[in-house]
């Protein structure tokens, strides 16, 4: 009597619920595209984060224009003098 109980439960159970034995649609592969898509996003951001700042070997040492910069922000130099040496910065860059 109990066979034919479970016999007669399963199929019924299965048919309130058909996705519950592992078949259905497909949902299976959603979360290894979810994994992709995260993993392709962090890779991506962390490029662009490269191509943007470069490695930190490339940057060099400050430039010429912000060295000027920072003696005229420091007083050591005064306007004049500081306008003069920009022009002739700029002038080298052409």
């Amino acid at each position: 009597m109990l066979t034919t109980v479970t016999a007669t439960a399963v199929p019924a159970a299965l048919a309130a619920h058909p996705y519950a034995a592992g078949g259905g649609p497909g949902w299976w592969i959603v979360f290894p595209i979810l994994w992709f898509l995260l993993f392709a996003t962090v890779v991506f951001l962390v490029a662009r984060r490269a191509r943007r700042y470069g490695p930190p070997w490339a940057r060099g040492g400050a430039g010429g224009v912000d060295v000027l910069g920072e003696r005229y922000a420091r007083g050591e130099i005064d306007e004049a003098e500081y306008r003069q040496r920009l022009a002739v910065l700029k002038e080298d860059r052409r």
